[in-house]
């Protein structure tokens, strides 16, 4: 689990698969057993308040992002809450479920981009985009880009030459440099492929 400030109200923790997992959580529970992922977003929010040195009481926002290869992302706003005694011990999260459309991959080598699409592009994948981002290189890729192939399948020959993100799109777009945009896959196998 991996906590960051945004602002003084406002943090996001990220969760891999395999954190979930630790704390004895799969996706398809995400969805299906309420009680139990309000307790394990209850730890959650009390070790993310460990680690940022604050006390998380009253009403807490909390937006949960799954992304589809890279696990979890967490947006936690704190709000005021008028009608609560500031000794009271209490927290209440209103909690919303949303799940990413989009599959993102962060590669240390732009040779590492080129083989990663050139095999997707064998697999009948001519989409994605590539960007660059602190010297690194993402390639995102939206579900209609991969939607005839099983996800699973996707990650797998990613993960050979990449780890997963959990980078935005909002995030690349805005501070990163685009290199491909759309058609990533086709245009390296066209330019890179023997």
């Amino acid at each position: 689990m991996r906590v960051e400030r945004l602002t003084n109200e406002k943090f996001k923790i990220f969760l891999t698969f395999d954190d979930l997992m630790d704390r004895g959580l799969t996706r398809d529970e995400l969805w299906n057993d309420l009680p139990r992922v309000h307790r394990i977003f209850s730890d959650m929010m009390y070790d993310a308040g460990i680690e940022l040195g604050v006390e998380l009481n009253g009403v807490l926002l909390v937006q949960v992002y799954l992304l589809q290869a890279q696990g979890m992302l967490v947006v936690v706003t704190r709000t005021e809450a008028d009608d609560l005694d500031e000794d009271e011990d209490y927290m209440e999260m209103k909690v919303t479920l949303d799940e990413s459309k989009e599959m993102m991959f962060i590669f240390n080598d732009f040779e590492d981009v080129i083989q990663a699409g050139v095999h997707l592009n064998q697999l009948g994948v001519s989409g994605g985009s590539v960007f660059s981002y602190n010297d690194d290189y993402y390639m995102l890729f939206e579900d209609e880009d991969i939607i005839h192939l099983d996800p699973e399948q996707v990650i797998a020959l990613l993960s050979e030459f990449a780890s997963a993100s959990a980078a935005t799109s909002y995030r690349l777009k805005e501070y990163g440099n685009t290199i491909m945009d759309g058609q990533a896959c086709k245009t390296i196998f066209e330019y890179f492929s023997n």
